[in-house]
Formats: C-alpha cells, structure tokens, sequence
C-alpha cells in the first residue's frame, strides 16, 4: 500500500473524512509555505497539496490567483518546490504529498525527470489540472515505474460511467470530486446535492473520494465527510496566509476548527 491508501484506511478506521490542505507554494514566500505545512500537518491536516504557481491558473479564483502572482514574482519555480517537498518529507514520513500543477510546466521541465526528481524527493501523487482523461496516459505511465500515482479530476458535469472509466487504473489514488461550476474560491454554501452527488460517484467506484473548491468551515467538512472520504480546503487557507503577517496560530486555529477540534 502507498502512503495514500494507508492514509484512506486509517480515516476509515477512525470513521473520519480526511483534511487534505491545499497550498500555493511560494505565497507568501517559500519558506512560509513550507512552514505552513508543517503546522498544517502538525494540527491535523492529513494530507497537503502542494500548488505550482502557473500565469494562467484557469481552474483558480482570484485568492490563489493573487498568490500564484505572488509566488511567480518571488520566482519560484518547479524544481524549487520539489526541494520543498523534499524538506516536508524529512518531517513528516507518513504523510501524503502530492505535487499539484498545470501540464506545460511538468511537460518544460521533462515528464521523464519530473517523475525521478519528484519521487526522489518523496511525493507521492501528481494532480495535472488541465490534462483531461483521453491524454493522461503520456503522464500516467511515465510516472509509475517511479512509484507515483495521479489524482483526477471529476466535474459536477461528468457523468457516472465516464467516472468509472476515469477511476479505473488509478485505484491507488483519490478522486477529486469538485464541488461547483466556477472556480476555487471560499463559499458559504455548497450545492444542495452534493451529498447526493458524492453518494453516487462513491457508490460507482472503488477507491476513496474526496470533495474540493469552496469547501472552507466544519460544517461544509462534516456534511462531505458522511458520505465521502475526505475534503480539500485551499483558498481559506492560502486567505490566512495572505492576511496574517505571522500565520502560524491562526492556521493552526483554523485547521482545528475546521475539524471541530474547537469551536
């Protein structure tokens, strides 16, 4: 078992949905970002997304956009952020990583050296935002002989056999099942029918579903959490960091809350 499907049957045996956080690395600085994964992970987070920022982030609303700016000003880039997670590993061993990206910059770098550094450096999963399930394998089968495995996407508009044609070959992984129509960003309500809708798709698959984009109280992780596997909170999270000049308690605060650790 990887580090992912360790991760999912633990959560099952707590009877629990998994925190997975999502970061732009680089925003504020790189070093905060690293920083804030360790508080993450240290306050319960269970798994991190680590972003690449790209200059056409067209998945993300305009927090991470503001920070993807940020981190790109501060020119950061991919094999930086592969040191990043380098430094993560060393602290946490049991955590998933996962490297969260745009296609162009994993495809410039080179497909074949991404998937050694990124494994040397102790990832463990590659989401590729924008390459859709027809194109994925020139990804896919260059990253399994380094142990890595890919998280897909599912659209609220994709229909239940084409997520089970999606799961297939990536049982190993997540599913992220993302929320709404739109972008990333904080919302105060999610749709009325996503329970059912995370229902559905777990009841199609084999393999753990998690639920992402405007997922940012207890509430909207309690809710997610009876009928999928996990949730994904970034935007909130990447607010924290830029509002707060010394963000450690409050994320910390925050990711406690989130779990209804406090109220």
């Amino acid at each position: 078992m990887n580090r992912i499907q360790k991760l999912f049957s633990k959560t099952r045996a707590e009877g629990r949905g998994a925190f997975v956080a999502y970061l732009t690395m680089g925003a504020p600085t790189l070093e905060a970002s690293v920083a804030a994964g360790d508080v993450l992970l240290a306050n319960g987070a269970d798994m991190l997304e680590l972003g690449v920022p790209f200059s056409d982030p067209m998945a993300d609303g305009p927090v991470i956009r503001a920070a993807a700016r940020k981190a790109l000003e501060n020119g950061v880039n991919l094999a930086q952020i592969l040191e990043a997670v380098r430094q993560l590993r060393a602290g946490h061993p049991d955590a998933p990583l996962v490297v969260f990206s745009y296609y162009n910059i994993i495809y410039r770098y080179g497909l074949e050296k991404f998937a050694a550094d990124a494994a040397a450096a102790g990832a463990d999963a590659v989401l590729a935002v924008d390459v859709p399930f027809e194109d994925r394998d020139e990804l896919l089968d260059v990253l399994r002989p380094h142990g890595l495995t890919l998280v897909p996407l599912i659209a609220p508009t994709t229909d239940i056999d084409r997520v089970r044609r999606i799961a297939s070959g990536v049982e190993d992984s997540f599913l992220y099942v993302v929320t709404v129509k739109g972008t990333t960003g904080v919302r105060n309500e999610l749709p009325a029918d996503l329970a059912a809708r995370l229902a559905e798709i777990k009841d199609a698959v084999g393999m753990p579903v998690c639920a992402g984009f405007g997922v940012s109280t207890h509430e909207h992780a309690e809710m997610i959490s009876r009928v999928a596997d996990g949730y994904i909170i970034g935007s909130a999270l990447m607010r924290i960091l830029d509002e707060n000049p010394e963000p450690s308690s409050a994320l910390s605060d925050f990711a406690r809350r989130v779990q209804g650790l406090t109220r």
